[in-house]
Parts: C-alpha cells; structure tokens; sequence
C-alpha cells in the first residue's frame, strides 16, 4: 500500500488529502468532506481500510479548506462543493497513479 498526505490545487486554494493506492488497485474510491467531519474522520477512514483491503484506492479530501470552513454558508453552497468535486476528480485523472 502507498499511503501519502497530497496537497490538491483548485480554484486559488489548495485541499489537503489522503491518498492510499495499492500496487495495483482496481478502482479508485473518493471520499469528499464538506461539512461535519473532515478528511481525517475516524469513521471514514475505517470505511476507507476495507476497500483498501479489497485493492481499492481512496482518496479522503475536504471540500473547503479550514478559512472556508469557518463560514458555515460555504457548507450549504452546492455549486461550490459541487464545483471542487469535478475539479478535483478531472485533476486526479492526470496525475500519473
């Protein structure tokens, strides 16, 4: 398993993640945060060891980064997280995995 914390460029901010890749996942699996929890949710990131252990990649990233976070109006801004969604996702497809 490579397991690394990954910085991901969007809009004019960065988003913190994990990414964990098997050597040679099947998939991979994206967890995305926008409210309530972040990246680093001990629920999800016990979701995320099981499809892990099926050889499933995942990637855990929060949505808003902590300044955005701060203003609960951004938790509720559907077409911003929906937005970061795509962005990340297509970012993610031209990274060499």
């Amino acid at each position: 398993m490579h397991a690394k914390s990954i910085t991901i460029p969007v809009d004019r901010i960065t988003l913190d993640g994990d990414l964990n890749l098997p050597d040679k996942p099947k998939g991979l699996i994206i967890f995305s945060h926008g409210s309530g929890s972040s990246h680093k949710s001990p629920l999800n990131r016990f979701v995320a060891e099981r499809l892990q252990e099926k050889g499933l990649g995942t990637l855990l990233f929060d949505l808003l980064s902590e300044q955005e976070d701060a203003d609960s109006r951004n938790r509720f801004d559907i077409e911003l997280l929906s937005t970061r969604l795509v962005s990340v996702t297509l970012w993610l497809m031209k990274q060499p995995l």
